[in-house]
């Protein structure tokens, strides 16, 4: 079928967007020639529908309503989704939860947004595909930040994702549903996505461990993106073995995700788990505490969570990385400019890059968030509208300013990691706050919703494994500690993550313990 073709007033429009003077005689003139050109897109769009595999496979889903089953509202679809013939049995039993800007094939999927509500991808993304290969039970899609812009988890046009610790508080976002559901007990293992915190923020609010991956170790494919050079998914579970498992499961080239080096083999991250850290060097980083929006509590308790890994053979001491306060800066241009340019008027996937795209998602978003754009959060709008005038006015060159700053940025990390093995501080300045009300004022919704990244974010563009592990409890909520390492060595994160699980017995969870603050996890 013939592409659409523009008409004389649409080639104009065109030239006014490039600064050129044509008449209506050239319009007409232009109009003629681009239908030529347009040629080419027909025999494409003929081309590719040759090539699409079979059609998307049907699956049973229901979408989720608010109730006794759904009180956190944390689910957008359940389902009941397992291979019929597996290679392996890694996951075999294990309930998993996808979050709802990841593909699976034949399910909704709304990336916690009208802009992209009644779209049904038809191919599973890789994590997806990897999950099920592995024995796994991919229980459903759980609610995210609307496009996910935000770290708290009250942007969903769906309704706010409530954590499981005290309902009125937020779960924190963009995963706040899988950050949820996995402290609930309703999945074992969660998928996530970060790309300024997201998967550690929501594990930082309710309690449990988020592992965002080294950049390029898990293949994005099939995600929803936001920026290309700061996309990230990764694990949400219970314990730091179930995160080495499952990063087990979804680590290593596809071939399909330009943002993974060519060749990266998977590993058995739960090989070197129990090897203690006697000897390893541990890293505090100053800049870390004492944000403006710090509680003290928070400080004091990774504080005092960090020193127990002396009584193991561990050095600890503090290290000063003056860039970790600059890093949050550079992040912003980068994620506001390039959400902007990629995300918004590049309809998620943008221009210029390899690897597999989702063409119908790309030609449904691009109608709908033009249909639904009153309908978009507040912190997407901000994006949308300082990203433009950064694209637009600026010419884009702050973005190539933050991306020139980046390796500086990252040496600034790298030179501590090269004295100590790991790094820790605290994933969030504060615990899970009250969710607003409703109406609350534009500028404290921004504040709300993005006021927790100053610690995540810089390495989403410096692209170290961090995660997070919860340190203990203040005011009855958790508070998490954030743990990161060199480029590809998660392994080290991860062990040194179950030794400080190891060294409390386990981490609570918000069944089995509430107790006043604040509260170190008990030494064994």
């Amino acid at each position: 079928m013939a592409v659409k073709r523009p008409d004389a007033d649409s080639i104009s429009s065109a030239a006014a967007h490039f600064g050129m003077s044509l008449g209506p005689t050239e319009c007409a003139e232009f109009a003629g020639l681009v239908d030529g050109a347009l040629g080419s897109y027909d025999a494409v769009d003929e081309l590719y529908a040759h090539s699409l595999d079979a059609p998307a496979p049907e699956r049973d889903f229901e979408f989720a309503a608010h109730g006794d089953t759904n009180r956190l509202g944390a689910w957008y679809v359940t389902t009941s989704i397992t291979a019929d013939s597996p290679s392996n049995d890694r996951l075999a039993g294990r309930r998993v939860a996808i979050k709802d800007n990841v593909a699976v094939a034949g399910v909704p999927m709304m990336n916690g947004s009208r802009s992209l509500e009644g779209f049904v991808p038809s191919r599973d993304a890789t994590v997806v595909s990897r999950v099920l290969d592995a024995g796994g039970e991919i229980a459903g899609k759980s609610v995210c930040e609307d496009l996910c812009f935000s770290g708290s988890s009250f942007t969903p046009a769906t309704g706010p994702v409530r954590n499981p610790w005290n309902p009125s508080r937020e779960a924190g976002g963009s995963s706040g549903g899988s950050g949820a559901l996995v402290a609930n007990g309703d999945v074992d293992l969660a998928i996530g996505g970060d790309q300024g915190g997201s998967i550690r923020i929501p594990a930082s609010f309710c309690g449990v461990v988020g592992h965002k991956p080294t950049f390029g170790l898990v293949p994005y494919t099939g995600a929803f993106p936001i920026e290309r050079t700061i996309d990230h998914v990764g694990p949400i579970t219970r314990t730091v073995a179930d995160a080495a498992l499952m990063l087990s499961v979804i680590a290593g080239t596809d071939g399909d995700d330009p943002r993974q080096p060519e060749s990266i083999a998977a590993e058995d991250y739960l090989s070197g788990l129990d090897g203690g850290v006697t000897g390893l060097r541990i890293g505090v980083v100053a800049e870390g505490f004492g944000h403006d929006s710090s509680q003290v509590e928070v400080d004091d308790l990774v504080r005092a969570a960090a020193q127990r890994f002396r009584a193991v053979g561990a050095t600890v001491e503090e290290v000063s990385i003056p860039w970790h306060r600059h890093a949050f800066h550079v992040w912003n241009v980068i994620a506001t400019d390039g959400g902007a340019y990629q995300m918004l008027d590049g309809n998620g996937y943008g221009l210029n890059a390899g690897g597999l795209y989702d063409p119908e998602q790309m030609a449904y978003f691009a109608q709908q968030r033009i249909d639904r754009a009153d309908d978009l959060s507040e912190t997407v709008k901000l994006v949308a509208l300082c990203g433009y005038h950064g694209v637009k006015t600026l010419g884009a060159s702050l973005y190539g300013k933050a991306r020139n700053l980046v390796p500086l940025a990252r040496r600034a990390y790298d030179d501590a990691l090269w004295a100590y093995d790991v790094l820790v501080m605290p994933t969030l300045p504060y615990v899970a706050t009250e969710l607003p009300e409703a109406g609350v004022d534009r500028a404290t919704y921004i504040t709300k919703a993005l006021g927790m990244i100053a610690n995540t974010a810089p390495f989403d563009i410096t692209g170290h494994p961090a995660m997070s592990v919860p340190a203990g409890l203040v005011d009855e909520m958790p508070a998490g500690m954030m743990i990161i390492g060199k480029h590809f060595d998660d392994a080290t994160v991860l062990r040194v993550g179950h030794t400080f699980e190891r060294l409390c017995g386990g981490f609570p969870t918000p069944s089995t313990l509430v107790q006043t603050a604040p509260t170190e996890l008990t030494l064994t």
